[in-house]
């Protein structure tokens, strides 16, 4: 077990857990959450211990293949322990989740919410308010994907193309001085860049859910790591241990 909310009773020894949890750190290991029950083993006592003795565990690596990956108790029957079911999500996964999210980059574009207002006036077929309102939504989610993918491809072109203008006029400024117009030029486009590269960032910070860095500061790769599964909660460096209790 790893923490005293794991079993039912109160006999619990925080020293295993302590070198259990240390354990799982030490190899960067990822519980997946648990869903239908809170427990995987219990005794057939009049008054029974319930313990969660099984788990799966993962490496960022392998989260990365499978983000959708999740974790259902079985019904154990007459058995002590309760089966677990590992399910992997889409097997042909490529990266993007399925279902639908809001994207906070998306509200910096002049052109969204003008969009957004042009997919919910459309009219929609509907019995009742809440079906129209479910057909909205599933009009708006619609365009809003298409849009965000095509946003996508022109920010990726756009994104190199200005790398390759402030490469080639810094490596331009090694070698001789620049002509005024050709600074103007470069100044533009590193502008235009920290604009786009500030639209990545927030993308990745929202996805990341990480409150401890603030936005602005040049953490794009962090953030980004973290989305996609590389932050581990490293418990051993937040305990005190002294005199093995």
């Amino acid at each position: 077990m790893r923490h005293i909310k794991e079993k039912n009773k109160d006999n619990f020894n925080p020293q295993w857990s302590f070198l259990f949890n240390a354990v799982i750190d030490s190899f960067d290991l990822r519980e997946i959450e648990l869903t239908g029950r809170q427990f995987t083993w219990a005794n057939s006592l009049t008054d029974p211990t319930y313990e969660k003795l099984n788990r799966v565990l993962m490496t960022t690596e392998w989260e990365l293949k499978y983000p959708l990956v999740t974790v259902h108790a079985l019904d154990r029957g007459v058995s002590d322990h309760t089966p677990l079911l590992l399910e992997t999500g889409d097997p042909a996964f490529s990266g993007h989740p399925k279902q639908f999210k809001m994207e906070l980059s998306w509200l910096s574009h002049e052109d969204f919410k003008e969009k957004v207002k042009e997919i919910w006036i459309q009219p929609v077929v509907g019995q009742n308010s809440v079906q129209r309102w479910n057909r909205k939504m599933e009009a708006l989610r619609k365009h809003l994907r298409g849009w965000a993918r095509h946003h996508h491809g022109v920010y990726k072109a756009q994104k190199e193309n200005l790398q390759k203008v402030v490469t080639n006029l810094d490596t331009q400024a090694e070698i001789r001085n620049l002509s005024q117009g050709e600074r103007d030029q470069l100044e533009t486009a590193r502008d235009d860049l920290i604009k786009l590269l500030r639209e990545e960032e927030l993308r990745f910070y929202q996805r990341a859910k990480a409150t401890d860095v603030l936005l602005g500061d040049n953490n794009t790769r962090y953030f980004q790591m973290i989305a996609n599964g590389k932050h581990r909660k490293k418990r051993i460096f937040s305990l005190e241990h002294e005199g093995g209790g």
